[in-house]
């Protein structure tokens, strides 16, 4: 590795090499066009197929149903927190979110700047989000709408394991943004799922939905027509100009996820580099982590040092080692390694090894615990 360092970045986040790779010729010439990806006519035959191609291994990597459509829009995930609640919220019902931090606490305010009625399932903030709560701790509402969670909290490092139980016959949604297609998923369970793009799916500007086509159709016909589902439905994600390099990058990451041996490989990979990190925290007495075991996140690792100035300093030299994007999010602070897909092991193992050095070299100047 000579021009390129470890990125810890939680979002816009680390990308497959061989895709940068393929990218870099696509940009200049895609598919012996001899126009690069960012010139192509959206309406063109080149575009249409690489399209085409992204749905298809999309759908193939979740065994995603005809009665789903697979859409790539653009707002980012905070848009979806106001379509949602637009487009299957009436004002007379109620929708129940689970609140596990700051990325569920935004979907809720916007259905609420809407007028709509929220009810909070359940919520962690009490323990400021060091967990996900249990199952007998959440209490639906009668008869909500839809039910929403965010299975992956990439501020606080907690991550769901599975999808929680909800009333028969009511619609679970979930904003995947951080974790989508990082494990296997059963899309059955779900009416909606969306993600934005830029942590494990590709660069930031792209929003994968995979929405059922009947629950688009609920939609109120009076919304805006950029801000229904069914319009992008039958579209085929193309009632406008949509994001083409986005998409093109985001079916190769696709591709490339296939060719590492798809969702259960990826599941393995992930979990085989979490944990090599958090059993040096756990074995640590210097550095510690900020999540209860049960809900650690395999995308996103939080830790802290004994104390600020030592979680400072940390950063600076591990910025210097070519170990970038591990300071913490400014509203908790400490040290957070993002560890998406593309993420390599021999970046973890770069990571350990400089932490426990760190360790060794700052033991004695560590006063206090945080």
């Amino acid at each position: 590795m000579t021009d390129r360092i470890f990125n810890f970045s939680a979002g816009p986040a680390v990308l497959p090499e061989p895709v940068l790779r393929k990218a870099q010729e696509a940009i200049w010439n895609v598919a012996g066009s001899g126009i690069g990806i960012m010139e192509h006519s959206h309406r063109g035959k080149v575009f249409d197929k690489i399209l085409v191609e992204a749905e298809a291994s999309c759908r193939a990597l979740a065994d995603i149903p005809d009665d789903y459509a697979v859409l790539f829009l653009q707002g980012g995930a905070s848009l979806q927190f106001s379509m949602v609640p637009m487009n299957f919220l009436p004002p007379d019902r109620t929708a129940d979110y689970l609140n596990t931090g700051v990325w569920s606490q935004k979907a809720i305010k916007e259905a609420k700047l809407l007028g709509r009625t929220v009810h909070v399932a359940c919520s962690s903030e009490a323990t400021n989000f060091d967990r996900i709560p249990k199952p007998d701790e959440i209490a639906y509402s009668s008869a909500p709408a839809y039910a929403h969670l965010t299975t992956n909290n990439t501020i606080y490092g907690t991550q769901w394991k599975t999808e929680p139980a909800v009333p028969a016959g009511v619609a679970l949604i979930a904003d995947t943004s951080s974790d989508m297609y990082s494990r296997p998923i059963d899309v059955r369970k779900y009416a909606m799922i969306y993600a934005g793009a830029q942590k494990n799916l590709g660069p930031s500007g792209t929003v994968l939905v995979i929405i059922r086509k009947d629950l688009a159709e609920t939609g109120p016909k009076t919304l805006p027509t950029m801000l229904q589902y069914r319009t992008f439905v039958a579209e085929r994600s193309l009632y406008n100009t949509p994001p083409t390099l986005g998409i093109y990058l985001v079916g190769e990451v696709f591709k490339w996820i296939q060719s590492q041996g798809g969702l259960a490989a990826m599941a393995e990979h992930n979990a085989s580099k979490a944990k090599a990190l958090y059993d040096y925290i756990d074995a640590s007495d210097f550095f510690r982590g900020t999540v209860q075991p049960d809900s650690r996140s395999l995308m996103n690792v939080c830790f802290r040092a004994p104390t600020e100035e030592l979680e400072a300093k940390f950063i600076t030299e591990a910025t210097k080692r070519g170990l970038d994007g591990l300071k913490g999010h400014r509203s908790v602070g400490g040290m957070r390694a993002s560890i998406y897909n593309a993420c390599p092991r021999a970046a973890v193992e770069a990571l350990v090894a400089f932490m426990k050095e760190f360790e060794l070299a700052n033991r004695s100047a560590s006063a206090a615990r945080v």
